[in-house]
């Protein structure tokens, strides 16, 4: 597993800014931009860029803490 995997990331649809924004709360606050699929790639290369930086700076890494929400059914 890639130390990336371990924070959860995803693509939402924001109605009021009418562009998708990629979030993954524990390392950075969203990115934004037109097409979901290259957003999604963008995220990933922006957190494993931030995680090189704290690695580089001699920084911890934050905690994961943000999980998804399991569908109750």
């Amino acid at each position: 597993m890639k130390l990336t995997d371990q924070y959860h990331k995803w693509v939402e649809w924001s109605e009021e800014d009418q562009v998708y924004i990629g979030k993954c709360p524990d390392i950075i606050t969203g990115i934004h931009g037109d097409d979901p699929v290259a957003l999604y790639a963008e995220l990933c290369n922006e957190i494993s860029d931030v995680i090189e930086y704290f690695k580089s700076e001699g920084r911890p890494l934050p905690k994961p803490i943000v999980r998804p929400m399991k569908e109750v059914v």
